[in-house]
């Protein structure tokens, strides 16, 4: 009797270890993250009609409402049409929205409420994929959705060169960032209650100090200067700069390295925090 207490405790043992030896780093794995995006896209399928209202009826109601009302009084900005000028803005604005809110909101009920992640990691995920699943998975989402109010520009004027067919590719690009960005953050904060810092004290500065509603030279030269630390105006440059063209070589490898640098950044600190988090 006791050799058969010894080893089902033995074997609990084993269950209980097995989300811990999965989350051990490891050699990273892409079809773990295909996985974790495949489990996304299947839950997306049961709530893409309210996702997909609220992606494109915000931004398109921030574009005619300001673009409309404000552009009557500005005219042109910058040597273009207000509403141009504020189309390729939004877009930038609307791929932060897509990608780094669900990142935030989403990320922490699923780590802290559902557990979620406790299933994920009894598979073979480390946390180094589900992090990145995760945050492909809402590039993805929000490099299409962003697109919508290029769209709408377009239906009221908007002329884009060939460069604008680029717009899709900086959408994932600037999203896969902000995602990384939005899963720490979730990681990090301890409650909901938390959040509200988090998109009062940092989602708003972030889109307004970004050259979507204005151009940054109106603003005072050291807010200038801690515009160009925003990841989201170097986004807002390369969109705007692709679909008016005139944007250097220079000027778009630059905005280019710095939201690299800044997917990199996101990404080992979100793997981290995130492991802190869920492996105990």
């Amino acid at each position: 009797m006791s050799t058969d207490h010894a080893d089902a405790r033995r074997l609990r043992d084993r269950e209980d270890a097995r989300p811990d030896e999965h989350a051990r780093p490891g050699r990273f794995e892409a079809d773990a993250v295909l996985g974790v995006v495949a489990r996304e896209w299947i839950l997306y399928g049961r709530s893409w009609r309210a996702t997909t209202f609220a992606a494109v009826v915000e931004p398109t109601l921030y574009l005619l409402c300001f673009g409309f009302g404000m552009g009557a009084l500005i005219g042109t900005l910058a040597g273009f049409s207000y509403i141009d000028f504020l189309g390729t803005g939004i877009v930038a604005v609307s791929v932060m929205f897509q990608s780094m809110m669900p990142a935030v909101i989403n990320t922490f009920i699923k780590r802290r409420f559902l557990h979620t992640y406790e299933g994920i990691l009894a598979a073979p995920v480390d946390v180094r994929e589900l992090v990145t699943g995760e945050a492909l998975w809402l590039a993805m989402r929000s490099g299409v959705y962003g697109c919508v109010p290029l769209l709408v520009a377009m239906g009221f004027g908007l002329r884009p060169g060939w460069g604008g067919l680029l717009v899709p590719f900086i959408a994932f690009f600037a999203g896969f960032a902000f995602a990384l960005f939005g899963i720490w953050i979730s990681a990090v904060i301890n409650s909901v209650r938390s959040m509200d810092y988090v998109f009062s004290g940092l989602f708003t500065p972030l889109f307004l100090v970004a050259g979507t509603f204005f151009p940054l030279t109106e603003l005072p030269d050291w807010v200038q200067g801690l515009a160009v630390a925003n990841p989201l105006y170097h986004a807002v440059e390369l969109i705007r700069g692709s679909v008016f063209g005139g944007l250097s070589a220079g000027a778009a490898l630059l905005h280019v390295g710095v939201l690299l640098a800044f997917i990199v950044l996101m990404w080992f600190l979100a793997g981290s925090q995130m492991r802190r988090r869920v492996v105990t």
